[in-house]
């Protein structure tokens, strides 16, 4: 990435290092125990593999789809393979935002001291996050020296152990067959992208369109943070008056009209992804783990419930509510599709990216049912 003095538009190793140091320690756990709960992840990922592939019917018998490796990482683990991933994403970005820089001794110091604030405000995100993320495949990950990925440059199964022990503790669920209920749905992650060739680059073209619009000009971006900050804290209007921005998230308010289009068609295909892996999860459940009906309802209650005030707060702010969202209407829309088609029926979705959902249509099976699979007219 293009830099100026040496100087990035984002301290990484800043950002690695506060998130690290922020992030709150794991559960208690014995060294032995620990090494259990290591290998017998791996083993579910295996074999959930077999499972999801036999239930979805993504990837034809005797078809080798690219190997991605699965990775059983700890807090500190899943921040490092995540700033690489964003370090991938955002690269093109970031290198727009340097050229705009000015140049000369008081771009470097500017550049310098705002790549050491950006770090720490970026490592504050992710120590947020790496205390509640179970599971994620990683689509952008770049291999490294210490997190392997796909051959092509992108692709890793993680599967954050600390986290996943947290939750079945507090559930009171059985932790075996909890292990296995969320490597399930990771692992149909795995085989989206590894079944659909098309689908990784075309996220990929989907966020670089979205990026490519964000306006760059630092003063305006920072004003735009501050206007979403004041929405979620209530500041500039009386006391229980909501203004039109009340309830709306940091993605929200940095959009441009052009974005709002993107970020339409992002929220559907992610919908799909995210209500697909629950509905897979669920459908092969009942085969392989005896107590899915009491994860699923106590997972539920959890979601629902929800945390602190400032847990809340930043959920709202980051649009994490707004991916729970995803999780419920991706759900409903597969499961409606599945009645009406059977499972091949719906896998026509995976077909082209004209065959993805609309908005709109993750909201109205029936539509995409009639524009996929409408009948030629005699």
């Amino acid at each position: 990435m293009t830099s100026i003095g040496g100087a990035e538009m984002v301290d990484w190793n800043l950002a690695v290092a506060t998130a690290t140091r922020l992030v709150r320690p794991g559960p208690e756990i014995s060294r032995e125990e620990a090494r259990a709960v290591v290998a017998e992840l791996r083993r579910h990922a295996r074999a959930s593999e077999e499972h999801v592939r036999r239930f979805t019917r993504m990837i034809p018998e005797g078809a080798e789809p690219e190997d991605t490796p699965v990775l059983v990482v700890d807090r500190a683990g899943w921040i490092k393979a995540n700033v690489s991933g964003f370090r991938e994403l955002l690269r093109p970005l970031l290198a727009k935002m340097e050229s705009r820089r000015p140049g000369g001794p008081g771009g470097v110091v500017l550049g310098a001291v705002g790549g050491k604030v950006t770090g720490v405000e970026l490592g504050m995100l992710l120590s947020f996050l790496a205390s509640r993320v179970l599971g994620q495949y990683e689509t952008f990950a770049p291999a490294t020296r210490d997190l392997p990925a796909s051959a092509n440059g992108g692709g890793r199964l993680l599967l954050v152990a600390p986290n996943i022990v947290h939750v079945e503790r507090e559930l009171g669920v059985d932790p075996h067959d909890f292990r296995l209920w969320v490597a399930l749905h990771e692992e149909t992650h795995r085989t989206q992208f590894t079944g659909v060739p098309w689908l990784r680059d075309h996220l990929q073209g989907e966020i670089q369109t979205f990026l490519d619009e964000t306006d760059v000009d630092p003063t305006t971006f920072v004003g735009r943070l501050r206007e979403a900050a004041q929405s979620l804290s209530g500041a500039g209007r009386p006391e229980g008056e909501e203004g039109e921005d009340g309830g709306r998230s940091l993605v929200d308010l940095v959009q441009s009209p052009a974005q709002r289009e993107v970020l339409g068609r992002l929220t559907a295909v992610m919908s799909l992804l995210e209500g697909h892996a629950d509905y897979v999860m669920d459908g092969v459940g009942p085969e392989v783990v005896g107590s899915v009906s009491e994860i699923r309802e106590k997972f539920q209650q959890r979601r629902a419930r929800g945390a602190s005030r400032l847990d809340q707060a930043l959920r709202k702010l980051l649009g994490l509510d707004a991916k729970l969202r995803q999780y419920r209407d991706g759900e409903k829309f597969v499961r409606a599709v599945v009645e009406e088609v059977g499972m091949d029926g719906f896998n026509r979705v995976w077909t082209s990216p004209n065959t993805l959902p609309t908005k709109a249509e993750i909201a109205r099976p029936a539509d995409w049912v009639a524009r996929v699979h409408r009948t030629a007219e005699p």
